[in-house]
C-alpha cells in the first residue's frame, strides 16, 4: 500500500494553523493509517448526474395513479352496462315461433275425480246412460241444432243427454233468499235448479218467477223445458252430471267467493258448492264434472277486447281467479274438474274458437265436447284399451 502512505504523509505536511480542516478529514488522515478507504470531502456539492431524485416516470406510465387506476374501472362498467342494456335479450319474430301454430300449455287444473265404493277404491262403470248438464250459454246455444254442444255430448258419448241448462243465467244469486220481483231472476242460478231435481218444494218460486219476468219479455225461453225435465226425470237413472257455466259472472261482477261461509249462494264458487252437496246428499251415485269457464275476452270501455288475465271489472278479480278458484271448490266438493280456460284453448287462439267475446263456435264446442268426453269415460270400463 506504497501509494497509500505517500497520500498520507503528503496530507499531513498539508495542514497549518491558517487553514480549517475538517474533523473528519483529521480523523481519515491520522487515524486510519494504510487503510484502503477512500476520503470523502463532505463540503463537495457535487452529485451524481446519473441519479435524479425527483425524475418522473417516462411515458404513459407517469399517468398511472390509484385514481386514474379507479376511473377506468368506472368508466369499464358504466360501458358495459350500456351495452348490455342497449342488447338486452335476443329479439325474436313472432311469426317464425308461431309458424307451426300457437302451441299448448302443458300445465293445467285437470283433476279426474272417481267415485268410491265402500272400501275406497275406484268405481268403474260398464258404460254411460244417461247424462245431465247444467248450465248456461255454452250448452243452451243453438238447442235444437246438431252443433249443440249437449248434442256433440251425445254423440261422442252415445248417451242421453238432458240438457238442463238455461242460456241467461249465472252461478252467483243477488240474495241469499227469494226476497221479490227484483232478484226473482236467482231462482235459476244452479243452486235453485239442483233444488228442483232433488225433489225439494221450489216451484212457487219458479211459478213467481214466470209471472214477474214473462209479462216484461224477460222470462228465458228455455226455462219450461229445463223445469219440466228436473221435476220429471228420475235422476237414480243418471250417471253423470255435467256443469258448466261461461264467464258471465265474471262479466257481472259476481262475487268470487266467501272465506266466512263456502257455500254462500251469493258466491260464484259457493252457489257451485252449495249445489253439489244437494245433489251428493240425494244422488250419491252420480259422478260429477265441473267445466270451468273457457278462455274469454274482457271488453273495454270503448268496447275492444283485452285480456280478461289482465282486465278487473271495476276492481274485482280477473277471469282466471274465478277458474282457480272453482278448481280448488270443485276438489274440496270431492269432484272432477276441467279446466277449460288453459286446458281447452287459450289467449292465443281463442279468437278461433269463440264468436265474439264469450260465445262458444262451432269449432270451440268441438274441443269443448272431446274434453267432456274423455272425462265423463275415464272410468268406464275397456275405455282407451283400443286406442
Amino acid at each position: 500500500m506504497k501509494n497509500s502512505n505517500l497520500f498520507n504523509k503528503s496530507k499531513r505536511e498539508s495542514y497549518s494553523a491558517d487553514e480549517p480542516v475538517s474533523t473528519v478529514e483529521k480523523i481519515a488522515a491520522e487515524d486510519l493509517g494504510d487503510s484502503d478507504l477512500e476520503i470523502i470531502n463532505l463540503d463537495d456539492n457535487d452529485t451524481d448526474d446519473s441519479y435524479d431524485e425527483e425524475s418522473p416516470q417516462k411515458g404513459i406510465f407517469r399517468f398511472l395513479n390509484l385514481h386514474t387506476l379507479l376511473l377506468a374501472v368506472i368508466v369499464f362498467v358504466v360501458v358495459i352496462c350500456f351495452f348490455r342494456l342497449k342488447n338486452w335479450g335476443v329479439m325474436i319474430d313472432l311469426n317464425e315461433i308461431f309458424q307451426d301454430g300457437p302451441g299448448t300449455y302443458e300445465d293445467t287444473l285437470d283433476e279426474i275425480v272417481p267415485l268410491l265404493d265402500a272400501n275406497a277404491q275406484p268405481i268403474i262403470q260398464d258404460k254411460l246412460s244417461n247424462i245431465v248438464v247444467f248450465g248456461n250459454a255454452p250448452f243452451a246455444d243453438d238447442r235444437d241444432s246438431t252443433d249443440n254442444l249437449a248434442n256433440m255430448l251425445a254423440d261422442l258419448t252415445g248417451a242421453n243427454v238432458y240438457n238442463c241448462a238455461i242460456g241467461d243465467s249465472k252461478l252467483a244469486c243477488k240474495l241469499e233468499y227469494i226476497a221479490d220481483e227484483n232478484n226473482v231472476t236467482d231462482v235459476f242460478s244452479f243452486f235453485y235448479l239442483t233444488c228442483l231435481a232433488a225433489g225439494y218444494e221450489y216451484g212457487p218460486h219458479f211459478a213467481e218467477a214466470k209471472g214477474v219476468l214473462e209479462p216484461l219479455g224477460e222470462y228465458p225461453e228455455d226455462a219450461d223445458e229445463v223445469i219440466e225435465t228436473l221435476t220429471t226425470l228420475d235422476f237414480n237413472t243418471v250417471d253423470a252430471i255435467v256443469i258448466m257455466y261461461d264467464a258471465t259472472d265474471y262479466y257481472e261482477l259476481s262475487r268470487m267467493y266467501n272465506a266466512e261461509n263456502s257455500q254462500d249462494i251469493t258466491t260464484f264458487t259457493g252457489n257451485l258448492e252449495l249445489g253439489i252437496a244437494v245433489l251428493q246428499s240425494v244422488y250419491p251415485h252420480i259422478r260429477i264434472v265441473v267445466a270451468s269457464p273457457t278462455y274469454a275476452y274482457a271488453v273495454d270501455e270503448d268496447g275492444k277486447y283485452i285480456s280478461s288475465d289482465q282486465y278487473a271489472y271495476n276492481g274485482h278479480d280477473v277471469l282466471s281467479s274465478y277458474v282457480i278458484r272453482e278448481g280448488v271448490s270443485s276438489i274440496s266438493s270431492g269432484v272432477s274438474f276441467l279446466d277449460n280456460f288453459y286446458g281447452t284453448f287459450n289467449e292465443d287462439n281463442a279468437s278461433d274458437y269463440l264468436e265474439d267475446n264469450v260465445h262458444l263456435n262451432k269449432k270451440g264446442r268441438e274441443l269443448v265436447a272431446k274434453r267432456c268426453e274423455y272425462f265423463l269415460n275415464y272410468y268406464i270400463k275397456g275405455y282407451g284399451e283400443s286406442e
